[in-house]
């Protein structure tokens, strides 16, 4: 490296540019896509982006990367994932409740071990930045050595994460369980060990109704309230014989969703796992409260837990983003998650009596719910999703032709969605020719 390169702290990464700057939903001017654009970068921050040719006279003292031909995009964020299931990712055959008991658990008291939960977070992160996702909001386990691990293995990428120590007091294996007390007191010390530690965020973190009680329900609303800002996660309406085991749990609630409601935890900062029985008053609540939703297909095609109703919640303009839900998910890749989300809304048309009322998700708002959507999700926008000056330089370069097959299929390509299309439907980690984490290539 010369010395006038080791001098250079702006980059130029040139290639087509694609982002958006709202919800395709709303009309045709929610996005930008540059052909032979450049993205300038300096500090890990985002300078400026346009037409190369435009800019590049402007910014004649930056290093140029060139990825013509490639698309440059934001990172990927993943709205829902459990990293310590990553080692038991594609367990035959369970519907939910039964995988929790045969698999989850059994799996989760190993993260108790400081050794076992740094291995495996090591890896899973790494897996995050190879499939293309910078961003993402995790459960660990009731352990706090889990929290620990994570947000250690994402601070060494300087990566933004959301995570949190799982809540659970009743009605899972005794070597899982905490209590309220003990609850309150492990979030509260790991809130003011690691939140907003960089570029970290903690998660008051309930695995969901059912293996919580009342009093520790009243404790995650209490940690919330004296700690503002700090998101919530859970899972919410994922399965049937779920929701009526909640429904005799808590008889006083109108719906699953008004379990949390009344116990305070429907806020702007939480996010409800999957949400696939959920009913038109749950999504006003939702949307009036600003609750969001992580869409997560291949989770739920993989246990039969049903199919998501993504245009009734857009419908009622409730925030969605998608998430990959490893390990009941089957795969890291949010290409791949799009690809299955696809596939969930042509499902919907053949249990329809009007299938044109089930509109398929087009390639635009797949794209949107991957970045921009997802950062509005958790709440993020202002920092990640797009490509505005000022935002944090996390961004990928993606490959339209990593393959023999999308390079065959390109070549019939017709416009950006068709791109976009083809992405989506054949890419996967290979597609992903490199990762950037506020503004180092990290893959």
């Amino acid at each position: 490296m010369s010395t006038l390169q080791a001098l250079t702290t702006l980059f130029g990464y040139k290639g087509d540019i694609f982002f958006f700057t709202d919800d395709p939903a709303k009309g045709d001017h929610t996005y930008q896509y540059i052909p032979n654009g450049v993205l300038y970068v300096e500090k890990g921050k985002i300078i400026a982006v346009g037409l190369y040719d435009a800019l590049s006279n402007q910014y004649g003292q930056a290093e140029i990367i060139d990825y013509s031909g490639q698309l440059i995009m934001p990172g990927f964020i993943d709205t829902h994932v459990h990293y310590p299931q990553t080692e038991m990712i594609a367990s035959y055959g369970n519907q939910l409740l039964d995988w929790l008991n045969n698999y989850t658990f059994p799996t989760e008291q190993q993260f108790s071990d400081p050794s076992h939960a740094n291995r495996v977070a090591q890896f899973f992160v790494e897996q995050l930045i190879h499939h293309g996702t910078t961003t993402a909001m995790v459960f660990a386990t009731v352990s706090p050595v889990s929290v620990d691990a994570l947000f250690t293995a994402a601070e060494q990428k300087n990566m933004r994460m959301i995570s949190g120590k799982v809540m659970m007091d009743r009605n899972a294996p005794e070597y899982l369980l905490d209590t309220p007390e003990s609850a309150y007191q492990d979030s509260t010390a790991l809130i003011h060990k690691w939140n907003h530690k960089g570029r970290l965020h903690y998660a008051v973190t309930v695995r969901f109704a059912p293996t919580s009680t009342s009093a520790q329900l009243e404790v995650a609303h209490q940690v919330l309230q004296e700690n503002p800002g700090v998101y919530f996660q859970t899972h919410l309406a994922e399965n049937k014989s779920e929701i009526a085991w909640v429904r005799s749990l808590f008889p006083q609630n109108r719906s699953y969703l008004d379990v949390y409601d009344h116990y305070g935890l429907v806020h702007d900062r939480s996010v409800f796992a999957h949400c696939i029985h959920i009913d038109n008053q749950d999504c006003q609540v939702l949307a009036a409260k600003g609750g969001a939703v992580a869409f997560c297909p291949t989770s739920n095609l993989f246990l039969g837990s049903g199919l998501f109703h993504l245009n009734k919640a857009l419908h009622y303009q409730v925030k969605v983003g998608l998430g990959s839900d490893i390990g009941a998910g089957t795969s890291f890749s949010l290409l791949q998650t799009m690809s299955e989300a696809y596939k969930v809304t042509q499902l919907k048309k053949g249990f329809s009596a009007d299938p044109e009322s089930a509109p398929s998700l087009n390639p635009l708002q797949s794209f949107y719910l991957a970045t921009l959507g997802g950062a509005k999700a958790l709440n993020l926008e202002r920092y990640i999703g797009s490509f505005e000056p000022g935002k944090e330089a996390d961004f990928i370069v993606l490959n339209p032709q990593a393959t023999p097959l999308m390079q065959n299929r390109l070549q019939h390509s017709k416009g950006l969605q068709d791109k976009l299309f083809v992405l989506m439907m054949l890419g996967d980690d290979r597609a992903v020719s490199h990762t950037y984490v506020m503004g180092k290539k990290q893959k």
